[in-house]
């Protein structure tokens, strides 16, 4: 497999975030293990396996140290196809990564293009580049986030029933549960953002003191995918403690997913990770906004102003695949967004998939079973999938995707159609 073929297998970077779970627990770990001289230790964390361009974690071509961003610089209208090229800048336009969470990761947020720049411009050093950064979770295994505000009827339940929640936004909590019974939509934001900004802003003196009492209070759990607010607190508190973030389980949906489930975090929209295995695709950017639930630098007052304080159900921060164009077993997650979709194939014994050329570049993982994928126009050039085998699909190819006698297979196709 030349750099110069329509399919070139990409080697992928591993990285070791606090957060990520230990060993082969991780499938970011299980899948990196394909790749030459990657060992894997017990004893480390696991946390993102990155595919694509980004500089912080740049893909390479299997078996050499060639990037797989100078193999598209060398024609970006043949890789990316014309158009994509042509409205990326001749750059891949998402990232794709699998991420493996053992420990709840930072209350964040990332900024539209606007204020992107702006963070850029102003504080290179903690904000590395000023694109913004919409993304989509795809779940793998069992998962548990937290994504958007609950409706503020919810939230306003919680300030009665739990008072040390109460005491930590007492000053704008009145206020706060008056909109939320009666007022206009631009009422409650704004009485959202209050009571928001106070809980996140509370002395972590204040903070402690009230999740003292609250944890001798309340029972812990005991399934790492119970979503209780008691058991949420108690978790969070184990992973982080005395961190203010551990309250916005009393303000943020909890979402608990099963393999195949998605949810879109568009641009200013608040969430965390908590458990479990995910597909992540994004645009291509390593801006976050932090806030809690995290020993990295956090930027409160820049979250606090940036957040749009949409509300709702979690019903509604889910995102639903739909038939992929004229495939039989291929199903389409696709976000309001021109970077990415993500395509899953799931394949019985010796099933194919054939996939007609797209107009944009593939990133395909192998998740799961045994298979090969085919290149029509290469007199049918043959190339393993087995999990954790990553290729390059260059615009225009046909392939076809093909689950091996007596194995399932399953796999994930991040791509961009512009």
């Amino acid at each position: 497999m030349s750099s110069s073929s329509s399919v070139i297998r990409l080697a992928c970077n591993v990285n070791n975030y606090h957060w990520g779970k230990h060993g082969l627990h991780s499938k970011a770990a299980q899948f990196a293990a394909t790749n030459p001289g990657v060992t894997i230790e017990e004893s480390q964390t696991y946390a993102e396996l990155w595919m694509g361009t980004h500089p912080s974690g740049p893909s390479k071509v299997f078996g050499t140290d060639t990037p797989l961003s100078s193999i598209i610089g060398q024609n970006p209208e043949q890789n990316l196809g014309a158009e994509v090229s042509h409205k990326f800048d001749r750059q891949l336009p998402f990232l794709f990564k699998v991420l493996s969470i053992e420990k709840a990761l930072s209350i964040q947020a990332h900024p539209d293009k606007k204020l992107a720049q702006k963070l850029f411009a102003e504080r290179p050093a903690v904000y590395k580049d000023g694109n913004h950064k919409p993304e989509m979770s795809i779940a793998l295994t069992d998962f548990v986030a937290m994504s958007g505000f609950r409706p503020l009827d919810e939230i306003a339940a919680f300030i009665g029933e739990y008072p040390e929640f109460a005491a930590l936004v007492k000053e704008s909590a009145e206020a706060f549960v008056s909109a939320a019974k009666q007022g206009d939509d631009a009422e409650k934001r704004a009485q959202l953002k209050a009571l928001f900004a106070e809980l996140m802003n509370a002395q972590a003196e204040d903070v402690q003191a009230q999740l003292d009492v609250l944890l001798a209070r309340v029972a812990p759990g005991t399934d790492p995918l119970d979503i209780s607010a008691d058991a949420l607190v108690h978790r969070l508190n184990a992973e982080y403690p005395g961190d203010v973030g551990v309250f916005c389980v009393f303000m943020l949906n909890v979402l608990k997913l099963v393999p195949g489930d998605a949810f879109f975090m568009g641009p200013n929209d608040p969430h965390a990770y908590i458990f479990g295995d995910c597909i992540e695709c994004m645009a291509t950017s390593d801006n976050v906004v932090r806030a809690g639930l995290t020993p990295k630098l956090r930027d409160v007052p820049v979250l606090v102003d940036m957040l749009t304080y949409d509300y709702g159900t979690p019903e509604g921060k889910l995102l639903r695949p739909v038939p992929f164009a004229e495939t039989r077993h291929s199903l389409v997650y696709d976000p309001p967004i021109d970077e990415f979709s993500v395509v899953r194939t799931a394949l019985a014994p010796a099933q194919a998939e054939a996939v007609a050329p797209l107009d944009g570049p593939q990133i395909l993982l192998a998740v799961e079973g045994k298979g090969r994928l085919l290149v029509p126009a290469d007199a049918d050039e043959a190339y393993e999938l087995l999990p954790g085998h990553v290729y390059f699909v260059r615009a225009g190819t046909d392939v076809v995707i093909k689950a091996d006698e007596g194995s399932d297979l399953v796999t994930y196709s991040a791509l961009c159609l512009a």
